[in-house]
């Protein structure tokens, strides 16, 4: 069985090769490699025809969704495995996402899990993420309804069947395509398909892209009247809440010592709603690193909270973004 190994890039030049190197050490032995590259303007081209893949180009940059659709329509195998560019795999992960969609005829997708550490050390946001993204991932382990594409391995017939990634949308085409798929096939999350991501190093650009995300998926949601099963789980949405009631609360301190017990008890409640993930960061990193997560999730939570309470506004007064899931017309 060939598997397409599909690896969308936009300037990845720095952890490209690490990228390609896995896919090259993978057990698995029928793999074709492809890089789509979307109008990337350093030298991703050429690190991947060095590394021996194919390269496929996009005239203009139009996000993951188009180079993902760019890089299946040149894909011959009968599974095509999606591997976003700073991201490295285990050697066996190919090998274990085949075997886990031929042992199950309903399962149409499968998904991996990111290692707790960062593909490239960098700082304390990128050892956050990582270990939070890792701890998200891995307590919703199972039956999913949205997709991971960093690592994920689609049988061909069952994208054929669902679509292509939607070309209009940037930050929220996998919670989409993962609604999509789950009409007629079960889409797995398994820490058995591992890899390590180089996440996002610097606290700006981890909330403002947070922030899209959350405010983008609000329209789907809407539509369907229930959440993606997965990442937002009913706990972490009331943490995030409580998180920016914490600082919306914050000015009552004014008033007097009790009123200061306000916040500080908002604060409690949402890193008590979190207690598992804090108590597996002092696991892994230790208790000194703890104060930094726990600030860290702190921000996360007000963004994802601000970010959906932005998006419902926005999807009250505005017909075309409540149509972005069904019309295809960027918002």
């Amino acid at each position: 069985m060939l598997v397409s190994v599909i690896v969308p890039n936009y300037n990845g030049a720095r952890t490209l090769p690490l990228c390609l190197a896995s896919v090259r050490a993978q057990t698995y032995p029928d793999i074709e490699l492809i890089v789509a590259d979307d109008a990337s303007t350093d030298d991703s081209a050429a690190i991947a025809e060095a590394h021996g893949a194919r390269v496929v180009r996009g005239a203009v940059n139009g996000g993951c969704a188009v180079a993902r659709n760019l890089g299946v329509a040149a894909a011959s195998g009968d599974v095509l495995f999606f591997l976003d560019s700073d991201v490295a795999i285990e050697p066996d992960a190919v090998q274990r996402a085949v075997d886990l969609l031929a042992a199950d005829p309903s399962v149409g997708g499968v998904c991996g899990v990111e290692d707790p550490e960062p593909l490239i050390p960098g700082g304390a946001v990128k050892r956050f993420r990582a270990m939070q993204y890792y701890w998200w991932s891995i307590s919703s382990e199972g039956p999913i309804s949205f997709l991971f594409p960093n690592i994920c391995a689609i049988r061909a017939s069952v994208f054929a069947e669902t679509g292509p990634f939607n070309p209009a949308l940037r930050h929220t085409e996998e919670v989409d395509y993962g609604h999509r798929i789950n009409h007629a096939h079960t889409l797995l999350l398994t820490a058995q398909v591992r890899g390590r991501h180089d996440h996002d190093g610097k606290l700006k650009v981890l909330l403002r892209k947070l922030f899209h995300r959350g405010r983008m998926r609000i329209p789907l949601y809407m539509g369907a009247r229930r959440f993606a099963k997965g990442f937002e789980t009913a706990t972490r949405a009331y943490a995030a809440v409580a998180a920016l009631l914490a600082v919306v609360t914050l000015p009552s301190v004014l008033l007097g010592p009790l009123w200061a017990l306000l916040p500080a008890g908002l604060f409690a409640l949402s890193v008590g709603l979190d207690a598992g993930m804090y108590r597996f960061a002092v696991r892994h990193a230790g208790v000194l690193f703890l104060p930094r997560f726990v600030a860290l999730q702190f921000l996360v939570n007000v963004t994802i909270a601000l970010a959906v309470g932005v998006g419902v506004l926005h999807w009250l007064t505005s017909p075309r973004f409540r149509g972005i899931y069904t019309t295809g017309v960027p918002a």
